[in-house]
């Protein structure tokens, strides 16, 4: 049998094959291979489909983060607010500008940031707020600015996941005062590497990210900031604003499959599907199904054995992660992030996977999931 890939790159290429090399084409013949005018061509239509002033490219995610909490001035003495079920990398991002990071614990059934744990975790040190629209579904965005703006701090996306995503009919990346993107491969607007972008309606934000990812050079060889070399390739700029003009239709086919596991996996015993908000058009990066407390690896182990790939995210939440190991967390500090973790198993969902497949997988896990909670205690997971 077939099995079912949970990313299948070659089923991509092999669709859009002769369009891609039409693209590559054009960015051989240009000879501007740093730079140029595919880099502000691609931020130039960016910005226009997240609803900003601006798009700045640079070289990844976690430097678009880095940055825009760089160009804000954050540093030694500051605290930014993350929350502890996320990638690494925005916590990274943090450490990596001096500053501290203070985790928030997430809800549970979204795995997004908690309001509460957000204003319990405010300081006169807090500089900044990281929401991570996380695999897709928007944060609540309205109330967690309302509490930046009492405390006075900014607010910068993490949309890592999110292209596309909507909230209150507003897409992700025009909701606060900067986002942050990654365009990893595996995203839902992937590049052929890494590449990453900011968006933002700051002028002078935008000014200082162009800065900073070209070692803070103006004019003449003079380097105003300490800056990086964290450029947008253009090859890969050229590459995205194609894939840029499909991406809208490769969301409503995630939406569609995921609406069709939200349906047919509803109800099993041991298997809680993704919540969505009222508010929100998730764009579904992932789809993270809950399984019963020490079930999820048997089914991922079962899964594969059916020809049947899946994922996790996350394995371990930021605050049990080996490198913070100097950091003042513990076990049981944030025990959402901590139940997510060991719960969490990402079925297969991209915009080229059949009906088919789709519905092979969800026989699998009813199958699976039948025989694994039979004659086992029940075991609450809301």
């Amino acid at each position: 049998m077939i099995p079912v890939r949970y990313v299948n790159f070659q089923r991509f290429s092999a669709r859009y094959g002769d369009e891609l090399h039409a693209v590559f084409a054009r960015f051989l013949e240009s000879g501007t291979y740093s730079g140029g005018p595919e880099v502000g061509e691609f931020e130039h239509a960016f910005a226009q489909y997240c609803g900003t002033r601006f798009a700045v490219g640079v070289a990844n995610g976690l430097e678009a983060l880095e940055l825009t909490l760089r160009a804000w001035r954050v540093g030694p003495g500051d605290e930014v607010i993350v929350p502890a079920n996320t990638a690494v990398q925005t916590a990274l991002a943090v450490v990596h500008t001096g500053a501290r990071v203070v985790l928030a614990d997430v809800e549970p059934d979204t795995g997004l940031l908690d309001l509460a744990a957000v204003e319990a975790a405010l300081t006169p040190a807090t500089r900044a707020i990281v929401p991570v629209h996380l695999y897709g579904h928007p944060v609540d965005m309205e109330p967690l600015r309302a509490v930046a703006t009492r405390a006075r701090v900014r607010v910068l996306e993490d949309a890592a996941h999110a292209h596309g995503a909507r909230y209150r009919g507003r897409r992700c990346g025009g909701l606060a005062d900067a986002a942050a993107f990654s365009f990893y491969p595996t995203k839902n607007l992937g590049a052929f590497g890494d590449a990453g972008c900011v968006t933002t309606d700051d002028a002078a934000l935008a000014d200082e990210l162009r800065l900073l990812r070209a070692c803070g050079l103006t004019t003449g060889y003079r380097h105003e900031r300490l800056g990086y070399t964290s450029r947008l390739d253009p090859l890969q700029a050229a590459l995205l604003r194609w894939k840029l003009a499909h991406l809208d239709a490769w969301n409503d086919r995630r939406r569609e499959l995921a609406a069709t596991y939200r349906a047919e996996l509803a109800g099993i015993p041991g298997l809680i599907v993704p919540a969505v908000r009222p508010w929100a058009e998730p764009v579904w990066y992932a789809f993270p199904a809950r399984v019963q407390h020490g079930l999820r690896d048997d089914l991922a182990r079962a899964l594969l054995e059916d020809g049947i790939e899946t994922n996790v995210h996350y394995r371990l939440p930021v605050h049990l992660q080996p490198c913070f190991a100097g950091q003042p967390w513990h076990r049981g500090d944030f025990p959402v992030s901590e139940l997510r973790a060991d719960s969490l198993l990402s079925l297969p969902l991209d915009p080229f996977h059949t009906a088919d497949e789709i519905g092979r997988t969800i026989a699998a896990v009813r199958r699976t999931m039948d025989r694994l909670c039979a004659g086992s205690q029940a075991v609450s997971l809301t």
